[in-house]
């Protein structure tokens, strides 16, 4: 059970201020020396003896458990051969975190969609080379006539509720509770007997932007 503090205490939140964005630069730091150390096919005590630094403050910095000083970072480029700026790349790079609470993603309308068959969008990515959208599939209604979906990407399906029979081209697949699909989606594609209602199953497509 946790304590309150008495009077005097100071009272600090360990996700507050600079250091788990000084920890993530650490880290960040460690992982760019550790990559490129490995490209150039270099073992610790090999990089130790090009910088001079012993190997186990190396150690230290690539697990992201140290703050390398200036002068050891400088060090560390000059013997990796690369510039200082690229052991600060992937702290710099922008990183994307969507949450959805349950029950809140964006409820969109997809070409064909028929009334008690809901899409639902769970996140999205704004940066890099690659979309990935991620949805929550639920069907509710019967319906003998399906949209046949075609488009880039890869499609990644995974079975939570009920019985569906899926088509990927010119196969079938019966999909359970706990049954996976990866598929090229450029194929035709798409629901085609609802088994068992209610369905539902998570979708992931990835592509390439600007497709």
């Amino acid at each position: 059970m946790a304590r309150k503090p008495g009077r005097g205490t100071l009272i600090q939140d360990p996700h507050s201020g600079p250091e788990p964005e000084r920890r993530l630069l650490e880290e960040a730091i460690g992982r760019a020396a550790r990559l490129f150390r490995e490209k150039a096919g270099l073992t610790i005590q090999e990089l130790s003896n090009a910088s001079g630094i012993s190997p186990g403050m190396l150690s230290k910095i690539e697990h992201g458990s140290t703050s390398p000083s200036l002068s050891t970072i400088q060090a560390l480029s000059q013997a990796l051969n690369v510039p200082v700026t690229s052991l600060f790349r992937g702290f710099e790079e922008t990183r994307d975190a969507t949450f959805v609470k349950s029950g809140q993603g964006l409820k969109i309308e997809r070409r064909g969609t028929r009334a008690g068959h809901q899409y639902e969008l769970l996140g999205h990515t704004p940066h890099g080379p690659v979309i990935v959208e991620p949805y929550m599939i639920t069907l509710s209604e019967k319906s003998d006539v399906f949209p046949i979906f075609q488009h880039p990407g890869l499609e990644f399906i995974y079975m939570l509720e009920g019985e569906l029979v899926y088509r990927h081209g010119g196969e079938t697949y019966l999909l359970e509770p706990g049954d996976t699909l990866f598929f090229d989606s450029d194929a035709p594609h798409g629901p085609e007997e609802l088994r068992r209602l209610p369905i539902r199953f998570l979708s992931v497509i990835s592509y390439e932007r600007g497709n």
